[in-house]
């Protein structure tokens, strides 16, 4: 388990704040280097992979970076997400939970027949027609063709990308790699900020800034990603070839300034509040950062915007 404390975090931030970044950074684009070296020597017998991690973890730019990393090799690679395959809930009453309220984190929301054809069907390099969800309207729509060529890779990224129930069937021809935030980050004394926290606070910057969602919507929303997390991602991730550490440093200064009003204001008119209390305390702890000094292909630029990676 890594372990950063508070102290140690201030004390890297500060004079040294555009080093310690690139540090970071660093470590992150060397991981996927390794990666990625992988990927392409075995590209014959393993073309697609599996990408997977819970919700905050950082998904999408971590695929983006892999397909970027192997195209700028020649090995063209195409980055597709999971959430493309939604059915609407209404059309499934199985993705529901035992409330009989609809169940969000459920691998039972996606089309798994059709994801597993697809899946055969681009290891053989027939083209397949991508389905597209259209969220505001909870519908299906036509969406675009792709046809994988021999040497080509494709990356296929969700939180439940290494379910047994949803990709089991693919995975002699597929690689899988689990991102999850996995340091930890210890106070003045001695506690430690759990992982998930770390995720929440990105989910909450990328909510209010991107999303028009409430920070009360989305800790409302807490309880059941976790239970998700508990069911459907976290039993699988044994499943991972590879496992990446998306944690960065220096990203929870970034979120100060932004999250620390924001729980001042939960404090005095949010009823669970102490559910969520542990993070503006460590927050108080850290000295805040510009979000000027996170470069534009960087992870958390996912979460706080600004980010120059996106899908094709």
């Amino acid at each position: 388990m890594n372990i950063i404390t508070t102290d140690e975090i201030n004390e890297k931030m500060g004079a040294y704040a555009e080093e310690y970044v690139a540090t970071e950074e660093k470590r992150y684009a060397d991981k996927l280097l390794e990666v990625t070296e992988v990927l392409r020597e075995n590209v014959s017998t393993k073309p697609i992979v599996l990408l997977s991690g819970p919700s905050g973890s950082g998904k999408t730019t971590t695929a983006l970076r892999i397909e970027g990393i192997l195209d700028s090799w020649g090995c063209e690679t195409h980055t597709l997400s999971m959430d493309s395959y939604f059915i609407p809930a209404h059309e499934n009453h199985e993705a529901y939970d035992d409330n009989g309220e609809i169940d969000y984190e459920s691998p039972k929301r996606l089309d798994i027949a059709l994801l597993n054809r697809h899946f055969e069907m681009l290891a053989n390099c027939e083209e397949i027609e991508i389905p597209k969800f259209n969220f505001k309207t909870q519908t299906r729509e036509k969406g675009k063709t792709l046809r994988r060529k021999p040497g080509e890779i494709v990356v296929i990224e969700g939180i439940h990308a290494l379910n047994d129930e949803v990709t089991g069937k693919s995975y002699n021809f597929a690689t899988g790699i689990y991102v999850s935030v996995r340091t930890r980050v210890q106070n003045q004394k001695g506690e430690l900020l759990p992982p998930s926290k770390i995720r929440l606070m990105r989910r909450l910057m990328r909510d209010m800034e991107h999303r028009g969602r409430a920070p009360e919507e989305t800790l409302d929303m807490y309880k059941s990603v976790e239970r998700g997390e508990n069911l459907y991602i976290m039993p699988y991730k044994h499943r991972a070839h590879f496992d990446i550490d998306t944690f960065f440093g220096y990203e929870i200064p970034v979120y100060n300034e932004r999250l620390i009003p924001v729980f001042e204001s939960l404090s005095q008119s949010y009823s669970g509040f102490e559910n969520f209390q542990v993070i503006p305390e460590f927050l108080s702890e850290l000295k805040p950062a510009s979000q000027d000094i996170v470069p534009a292909d960087a992870l958390i630029r996912e979460f706080i915007g600004g980010s120059k990676l996106e899908y094709n």
